[in-house]
């Protein structure tokens, strides 16, 4: 059994800032692309931020700048520092991994999601 748990989000002023984790847990053989997105009512989710693999990074247009994602291997954690909030950040944020759990076999898990709410 794998898990991945959003933690982190919260009701923050325009100009604010927040800190999301994600950690996954479990029978993990290995961690692939871990990435974040996100999901704003009537929308779409979409890509915010990413780590597909080596020292690749990739980021949304209407985050560049702002947000910052990082990793740590030990702990089979991301992060995504989000600086300078907007309203229109305002999402519900989802972990995604990418996860071996057998030497043959890659999952695309999903975490439940964490709300970021920008407003004043």
């Amino acid at each position: 059994q794998v898990q991945v748990v959003e933690s982190g989000g919260g009701l923050v002023q325009p100009g604010g800032s927040l800190r999301l984790s994600c950690v996954a847990s479990g029978r993990i053989l290995s961690i692939g692309g871990m990435g974040w997105y996100r999901q704003a009512p009537g929308k779409e989710r979409e890509l915010v931020a990413r780590l597909p693999g080596g020292d690749n990074v990739d980021y949304a247009d209407p985050v560049k700048g702002r947000f910052i994602i990082s990793r740590d291997n030990a702990k089979n954690t991301i992060y995504l520092q989000m600086n300078s909030l907007k309203p229109e950040d305002t999402a519900v944020y989802f972990c995604n991994a990418q996860i071996s759990t057998t030497l043959f076999s890659r999952g695309n898990y999903w975490g439940q999601g964490t709300q970021v709410t920008v407003s004043s």
